[in-house]
């Protein structure tokens, strides 16, 4: 009997840690704050997770660009113009081997004209990690000559996505690139963001003539073909401008025709919750407009906002790049993904040197990650998903 006492108590120790840590489990999910809800929801959601560390990866790259590409992209070599990808060899004659490439050997068609490259498989050059270089300033403060890759010794240069007509690498004009498109697409949204959230909020909230004006004002700018707005806007900064004057410029037109669509959106969301219970009660007891807005309206919308910020920067991407590509947006020597497939304009170029493309490739990725991102973040911070 004794014994048979003492299994029961056993059998009960052993179901309660179980219980215990359901109970905890629980406890932590009813007294997560709400951005630890937002995080564990959004975890769920793989492809924007994996969309989320793949653009925290190309902002890292495009920060530490100048380390990381080893040339310097306005650097023009006539002599190795639409050079094809550089391929890399780990085997040589059979043995394993550091990773390497081949030399080059330059030759030209007798009927076509067209230069060939050959691989001079007696010429095997080794990859050199942290090699030195070109010099730049690490993070525009610290003077350096030291590269994430190269080849020393050797004028022999290593393409991973080739060159262009004019011989420069594009690889590291990619990079280069970037900074300048990602930069324009987050600045533009920024802007944007601010007056899309100010003009909506009014509109929303006090409705009236205030509303019918914002309204009209927001069909007109909508009205308005986008292509020959930003055209029209575009042609009216001066040529002679600097290029970083013109990239700001160009940033805040973008702001100026994209802040519509999130003014859209909050103004919808505030006609449906101004006349909600919990914001009657605070106007009731005499809480002020501003806090209002800010402390109870905004922050039920949360999950709005953050989906129309998001799947707004590949909008502002496609803009610069669909003004650079026309001529009619940032300008060399300013390297834009953009004014990267200005080349890619005539098909002969295309049909000698395809990589020409990769520019339009990363815009594809980069503007597809974003998408899923912001999917993920608008199911993860909506109140009501499970």
């Amino acid at each position: 009997m004794t014994d048979l006492t003492h299994s029961s108590q056993a059998i009960v120790e052993q179901k309660q840690p179980p219980l215990a840590a359901s109970v905890t489990k629980d406890e932590a999910l009813y007294t997560a704050k709400p951005w630890t809800l937002i995080w564990w929801r959004f975890k769920k959601h793989k492809l924007a997770l994996a969309s989320l560390i793949f653009l925290s990866i190309c902002i890292v790259i495009t920060v530490f660009a100048d380390f990381i590409s080893p040339y310097d992209p306005g650097e023009i070599n006539k002599l190795n113009t639409f050079v094809p990808p550089t391929r890399i060899h780990v085997l040589h004659e059979g043995s394993l081997q550091r990773p390497f490439v081949y030399g080059l050997k330059r030759s030209r068609d007798a009927e076509t004209a067209r230069v060939i490259y050959v691989e001079d498989t007696a010429k095997p050059l080794p990859i050199s990690f942290f090699a030195n270089g070109d010099a730049y300033n690490l993070l525009g403060l610290f003077p350096t000559k030291t590269h994430l890759f190269g080849l020393e010794g050797t004028k022999q240069k290593i393409n991973l996505i080739g060159t262009d007509s004019l011989g420069r690498d594009l690889f590291s004009r990619i990079l280069y690139g970037a900074r300048v498109t990602l930069s324009a697409g987050l600045i533009g949204v920024a802007f944007a963001f601010f007056i899309g959230i100010f003009m909506g909020s009014i509109s929303g909230y006090y409705g009236g003539a205030i509303d019918g004006m914002i309204q009209r004002l927001m069909e007109f700018i909508r009205s308005i073909p986008t292509i020959p707005l930003w055209m029209g806007l575009a042609a009216a900064l001066p040529i002679t401008w600097d290029p970083l004057l013109v990239y700001v410029l160009i940033t805040i037109i973008l702001a100026l025709i994209g802040w519509t669509s999130l003014a859209r959106v909050v103004r919808g969301r505030f006609f449906s919750l101004k006349t909600e219970d919990y914001i009657l009660a605070a106007r009731l007891s005499g809480a002020s407009e501003y806090r209002i807005v800010t402390k109870h309206m905004l922050p039920a919308m949360t999950s709005h906002i953050i989906a129309a910020t998001t799947l707004a920067v590949p909008e502002m991407i496609l803009g610069e790049t669909a003004l650079s590509f026309l001529g009619l947006g940032l300008r060399p020597p300013v390297v834009s993904w953009g004014v990267l497939l200005q080349d890619a304009q005539n098909l002969r170029s295309i049909a000698l040197a395809p990589w020409l493309l990769a520019p339009g490739v990363a815009i594809i990725f980069i503007v597809l990650a974003f998408n899923f991102l912001g999917d993920g973040l608008r199911d993860a911070a909506d109140p009501y998903g499970h």
